[in-house]
């Protein structure tokens, strides 16, 4: 009997990614190589978990456009079940990204579109049953539009007694919207699985395993797991702590290799390990997705 699917509420999006080896002529002309990708934290989380052999259902918001149907086919193709809105007014969500120099520093720049108008009315709620397991994009929570969405979806989780896991998403609209607004709305979740700076802005400790220990405490949630890039990851229930190492290997592009952290944790819990042992198996996705261009495990999929 096939288990229920991870149920995964946010984003989708059409990433357009420019690198260049050296930096930006500002107001001139600066050779890039551009290339199309499948985008937005939520849809990367879902292709990762398919190509993973999760079952995976996205619910996301598109525009009635050629971005959209081509995002959704892309998503069904390496088996998503995507359960996207179409929208009439608003277009897919485009990020434009660039990645400048040899430390590869990436620049996002976002247009939302259709995903800040997810709406409660888009859940659907066969999805969302006992035994499932709800992972929220926290950029759905970040924004005033598809707020109402959020709080609905991790209210029907909570009613079905699914598990749920939450990515608070970026540090920059966190700090933006208030850390104690932020932990209101994600307490009680199973895990939370910040970065490094993302744990700091939440709690105000530099130290990730200190941060880590707080949001325990203060977003009464079962679990935390801070990504720290090169270094590797921690896991914590706020008395014992596990640590993992990067995996080592060529870095060819970092976009979305959070997203692949978090589709190989889910991906392991689900299937028995351990913290510890999860932790490596998600540093061992996340080196899949920094060798290789593109958020995901197939580019355009």
């Amino acid at each position: 009997m096939t288990r229920p699917p991870v149920v995964v509420v946010g984003d989708l999006m059409v990433d357009v990614v420019a690198t260049t080896p050296g930096p930006l002529a500002v107001a001139s002309d600066t050779a890039a190589s551009v290339h199309f990708a499948g985008g937005g934290a939520a849809a990367n989380v879902a292709a990762w978990l398919a190509q993973l052999g999760e079952p995976a259902v996205l619910v996301a918001r598109v525009g009635d456009d050629a971005a959209g149907r081509g995002a959704i086919a892309g998503l069904r193709t390496c088996g998503v079940d995507v359960r996207a809105t179409v929208d009439p007014e608003r277009p897919t969500g485009t990020c434009v990204v660039v990645v400048v120099g040899p430390d590869r520093e990436r620049t996002m720049l976002p247009d939302r579109g259709a995903n800040l108008a997810l709406a409660p009315t888009d859940l659907p709620a066969e999805v969302l049953r006992a035994g499932g397991h709800l992972h929220l994009s926290g950029y759905t929570l970040l924004h005033e539009g598809p707020r109402p969405a959020g709080l609905a979806a991790l209210a029907a989780a909570r009613a079905a007694a699914m598990t749920i896991s939450i990515d608070p998403a970026s540090a920059a609209p966190l700090a933006a919207c208030g850390p104690e607004a932020v932990l209101g709305w994600v307490a009680g979740a199973d895990t939370l699985l910040p970065n490094r700076d993302e744990a700091r802005v939440l709690t105000g400790e530099d130290d990730p395993e200190r941060a880590a220990r707080a949001l325990v405490a203060r977003a009464a949630v079962r679990e935390v797991v801070v990504t720290l890039g090169a270094q590797g990851a921690l896991w914590t229930d706020g008395e014992r702590v596990a640590h993992a190492d990067a995996v080592a290997g060529a870095v060819v592009d970092t976009t979305g290799a959070g997203d692949a952290f978090a589709a190989g944790w889910l991906a392991a819990r689900r299937r028995g390990l351990d913290p510890a042992g999860a932790l490596r198996e998600a540093c061992a996705v996340a080196a899949r997705a920094v060798g290789r261009h593109g958020a995901r495990a197939g580019g355009w999929t």
